[in-house]
């Protein structure tokens, strides 16, 4: 299980499945879960290598270095500290 923390709380989430329901009770704001309006933009402040490569979405949406969608990302295993932005 990966575990996915935000503003000082964690959560388990099954490894290799998107983040999304987890960081949706963690409080991470959401718009579209598509991948199109940008309202989940999270910072990972630790364990980038324990989320999958971007994907298409993510691509085309222009990240920064250390950005990812969190309606998009997927956890591998491990820790993965997130914060807005």
């Amino acid at each position: 299980m990966a575990i996915i923390r935000f503003e000082g709380r964690d959560m388990e989430c099954p490894d290799g499945s998107r983040i999304y329901e987890t960081c949706d009770e963690l409080g991470v704001p959401f718009g579209c879960t598509e991948g199109l309006c940008g309202t989940c933009i999270c910072r990972v402040v630790e364990g980038m290598q324990n989320l999958k490569p971007l994907n298409e979405k993510e691509a085309d949406m222009g990240l920064s270095e250390g950005q990812r969608l969190a309606c998009q990302c997927v956890a591998v295993s491990g820790v993965i500290e997130l914060e807005l932005g």
